[in-house]
């Protein structure tokens, strides 16, 4: 879907933005960087009225995500599978993108391709995954405070008084920022409730209650988590123009959120849910 509003670009020139505002940082830009980046997104004058560009036929999908059960071994994939490749429409479907899950065998992906294919434009720039390499860790978390009974929350309140004032944190959101919810993308896990209260996703084939498979994440540490979840920037990682904190991936989610992807523990391959949060 396109709003009429905010003009598409295309991949490659979202990849020459980035490089020149990377390649710029601590100094000014150069008139032919200027030039070019006004060629990408040229001034506007409002109010105007934008033409909504319609794309007929197929649309290549962009990969999200390509994650083997060797690294990850809590992906619990269905029977003789041991890959998960995520791809998303670099559209709005209509707050976020529209995800696909395909469940493959990595001994039968033989063919492939050097150049895969592109669509011709991405709404939005953070909708276009910056390359990275995994390093998964495993580590623990717990459901969000929302989530626990009336009585464990209010022992959690108690108990997190003295941790807070050790780190000059608010007490009252301790628990969620220091252990509750780990920020960034994860496999797994538990999902943050940050802008709705909890809610049930119940299979649309079976009716079973349907567990986080992965979240996509804007950012990977919070502004309030202190250091308890601090991941290990690698060399030339973001950040990005537009994004706070660091965000190896480009990606964002609405105006800073999360997208979790849910799946049915009893047959992996039903239709998955999408929430944004």
């Amino acid at each position: 879907m396109v709003d009429g509003i905010n003009p598409v670009q295309s991949p490659a020139d979202l990849r020459l933005e980035r490089r020149i505002f990377a390649a710029s940082h601590g100094r000014d830009l150069t008139p032919e960087e200027r030039e070019t980046l006004e060629r990408i997104r040229p001034p506007r004058t409002y109010p105007v009225r934008l033409a909504v560009q319609s794309y007929d036929g197929p649309l290549a999908m962009l990969p999200v995500a390509q994650l083997y059960v060797r690294d990850v071994p809590d992906l619990s994939p269905p029977e003789g599978k041991d890959l998960l490749q995520v791809l998303w429409c670099p559209f709005d479907h209509p707050i976020m993108p529209r995800t696909l899950l395909f469940w493959r065998s990595a001994a039968a992906v033989t063919d492939i391709l050097d150049t895969p294919p592109e669509p011709p434009a991405v709404q939005f720039d953070g909708y276009l995954p910056e390359p990275c390499v995994l390093e998964p860790e495993q580590i623990t978390e717990y459901p969000d405070h929302l989530e626990l009974s009336e009585e464990l929350r209010e022992q959690l309140k108690q108990w997190s008084v003295p941790q807070a004032a050790e780190e000059d944190m608010d007490p009252d959101t301790y628990y969620d920022c220091v252990l509750s919810n780990a920020p960034g993308w994860k496999v797994g896990g538990w999902p943050a409730w940050n802008s709705t209260d909890p809610s049930s996703q119940p299979c649309s084939e079976c009716g079973t209650s349907m567990e986080v498979l992965m979240t996509v994440a804007t950012f990977e540490e919070g502004d309030d988590a202190g250091n308890s979840w601090s991941p290990h920037p690698h060399p030339g990682a973001g950040p990005y123009p537009g994004h706070r904190g660091y965000n190896a991936t480009g990606v964002q989610i609405g105006s800073g959120y999360r997208q979790h992807l849910f799946v049915c523990p009893a047959e992996p391959e039903h239709p998955h849910i999408e929430l944004m949060t």
